[in-house]
């Protein structure tokens, strides 16, 4: 008979100890501690402590509250960036003994991210993303009534966050519990926690494809380098992202139908880096798994209207592979999304079935960012460039790992499935602009593994450190060696413009907040507040007891002939014997200006043409925006 010889892989390449002799032990004692442990542990805590020295000296010097054209860029000092460099050094180093020592490539991983989105948190003193506010608005809504209203007409594109009230609900118990004044005291720290509580997700979804930790802690790098998207903060979205992950966590690991995995128990078939199939579950077993996954897929249409949506089409790619093949699980899905969609969804499910003929095969339309989808200025120009390019860069590093990496390929095509599955959405909607970002991010977890594939060689041999024969280094090895610190580098330096380009628009003065307080606090019940866009600190304050227009979210041509006559074309759209006021921000004028909605001069020209109407009274005038009340007699 045949003997296959073992083929070596990443966690059964490091060498044996070497045999027993003066200060060195066989077993898991001191010397063991000694040869293999003391110089990563020595390392990495060097690189961690050294990273967050260089953190903390940064902190108080970013200049934050004189913010330019770039954003955060050029308000970051010089030893923040070595920060991210030192903590990149000491990852690259701690892959080298990631099988023995994976605590410390996940030390990293925990530092990248707080490196990387901690800044705001700790020194804004605002909410970062001003459309962020309107989330803190329903959390006080929710606390001030005891309830939220799901069939209420909103303004301002409440409606949704009344109908899929999950995340506020949390928030409200979370604001009682850790008794603060409302969600606003912790929302910059949602990346952070979110990201934190991803990471021991991703972990399980990598390691059921992969046993080689070097591979999965740089997919874990890498998603938080590509990660630039911007839907871990504060919001709904963030929330469902992660419950969604779990959902298919728990799939991908224990719906692994009896006598499906074919060759894929064959270790010499397999890549070196690949791990086996799961163990396969019975119908019984899986059964208890729906009953299990049901609440969590529940908790998903309570929280969010598309995220559901992306659930199903996993799902239905996951049928594709034989091994996942579970129509059941997909069938709870659909039926849990069609209840919600169908009762407490219904008003806003129906209005975007009458809009689907519409969007239905406009994939130019429907991929298009933002209202615009023509950014503006230095900072949102390099954003926008950034974007592309990290999209290109693991875009083309996963598509090398599935040409070259085909048996790794073979072995996670679940993976690649979930990952792919999003695209088609293209053909459905535009999501109002963000469809592009979704897809994205729902593609970004298989993206990310297969980026890393290509950057992590699958070992080709043994070695030893104590005299036994080394590695044989094939080319590939040694262009890695080069490569993974590099590509590693160039994706920190894409997040960077990519997240922080555009901070101009996202933080917004203290004075600029209590300015809009004040107004939208004066304002009579009904009344409707106009604004070039909803992008602005505490823009839907008290939104369930007022009305509002944001005229300018609308396609460049359409603004440029409603800045040729301001205030008629204002009192054209107020209804007759309303009450109106017009709040024009500093933040509004950037915003627009960065999403390319008004053209250069244009929000400057709406408020002097405004301020000088004799259709509108000037309210409250302040350095950072101006209050407008709409007067109808003096026409």
């Amino acid at each position: 008979m045949q003997q296959h010889v073992p083929v070596p892989t990443a966690e059964s390449s490091t060498p044996p100890p070497p045999a027993p002799g003066p200060g060195r032990s066989t077993g898991g004692g001191p010397g063991f501690w000694r040869t293999t442990h003391r110089r990563p542990a020595t390392v990495g805590l060097l690189t961690l402590l050294l990273a967050a020295g260089l953190w903390l000296y940064a902190l108080p010097r970013i200049g934050f509250r004189e913010m330019g054209d770039y954003g955060l860029l050029d308000r970051l000092p010089v030893t923040y960036y070595l920060s991210l460099l030192v903590l990149t050094a000491g990852f690259v180093l701690g892959l080298r003994r990631a099988a023995r020592a994976p605590w410390w490539p996940a030390a990293h991983c925990a530092a990248m991210l707080f490196a990387l989105k901690a800044p705001p948190a700790v020194l804004y003193d605002a909410v970062r993303y001003p459309w962020a506010s309107k989330h803190d608005a329903v959390v006080d809504t929710l606390l001030a009534h005891g309830e939220l209203r799901p069939e209420a007409a909103l303004s301002g594109n409440m409606s949704a966050y009344d109908q899929w009230p999950g995340f506020f609900t949390l928030n409200g118990g979370l604001v009682r519990a850790f008794g603060v004044e409302g969600a606003a005291a912790y929302a910059n720290w949602a990346p952070i926690v979110l990201g934190l509580l991803m990471m021991p997700v991703l972990v399980l979804i990598y390691r059921t494809f992969c046993r080689d930790w070097r591979l999965v802690w740089t997919a874990v790098w890498i998603f938080q380098l590509a990660n630039w998207v911007g839907q871990d903060y504060f919001a709904p979205q963030g929330l469902a992202y992660l419950l969604h992950l779990t959902v298919l966590a728990v799939v991908l690991r224990h719906f692994v139908r009896p006598g499906s995995a074919g060759r894929l128990r064959d270790r010499t078939f397999l890549d070196p880096a690949a791990a086996g199939v799961p163990p396969p579950t019975g119908s019984r077993q899986r059964a208890v798994c729906v009953v299990i996954l049901a609440p969590l897929i529940a908790a998903v249409n309570a929280t969010h209207q598309l995220t559901p949506v992306m659930l199903c089409v996993c799902l239905l790619a996951l049928c594709l592979a034989r091994r996942y093949r579970n129509v059941g699980l997909l069938a709870v899905a659909a039926l849990l999304m069609l209840a919600w969609d169908l009762t407490m969804g219904r008003p806003l499910f129906v209005e975007t079935l009458s809009t689907l003929k519409d969007s239905l095969g406009e994939l130019t339309q429907n991929s298009r960012a933002g209202y615009a989808g023509q950014l503006t200025g230095p900072g949102p120009e390099l954003a926008g460039r950034a974007n592309v390019a990290m999209v290109l860069a693991i875009t083309v590093l996963a598509g090398a790992a599935v040409v070259l990496r085909r048996r790794l390929t073979r072995s996670a095509l679940p993976l690649l499935l979930v990952s792919v599955a999003p695209v088609p959405l293209f053909v459905v909607n535009d999501y109002g602009g963000e469809m592009l970002f979704r897809v994205y991010l729902f593609a970004l977890p298989g993206g990310a593994f297969f980026a890393a594939a290509a950057l992590v060689p699958a070992f080709a041999g043994a070695a030893s450190r104590h005299g036994g024969a080394k590695p044989a280094k094939t080319p590939r090895h040694r262009a890695a060696a080069v490569a993974l610190p590099a590509v590693l580098l160039v994706l920190s330096a894409g997040f960077l413009p990519s997240y922080y380009g555009k901070e101009k628009m996202y933080y917004t003065p203290p004075a600029e907040t209590a300015l809009v307080t004040r107004t939208l606090d004066r304002a009579p019940e009904g009344a409707l507040i106009l604004a070039t866009t909803g992008s602005f600190p505490e823009a839907l304050h008290r939104y369930d007891s007022l009305e509002h227009w944001y005229f300018a979210e609308q396609e460049l041509p359409e603004n440029e002939r409603m800045l040729a006559d301001p205030a008629g074309y204002l009192a054209a759209g107020i209804p007759p014997g309303a009450t109106a006021y017009v709040i024009l921000t500093r933040t509004q004028d950037v915003y627009t200006a960065g999403e390319g909605l008004l053209p250069a001069g244009g929000f400057d020209r709406l408020r002097t043409e405004l301020s000088a109407s004799p259709l509108f009274r000037t309210v409250e005038a302040h350095p950072y925006g101006v209050v407008l009340e709409y007067r109808p007699a003096a026409r």
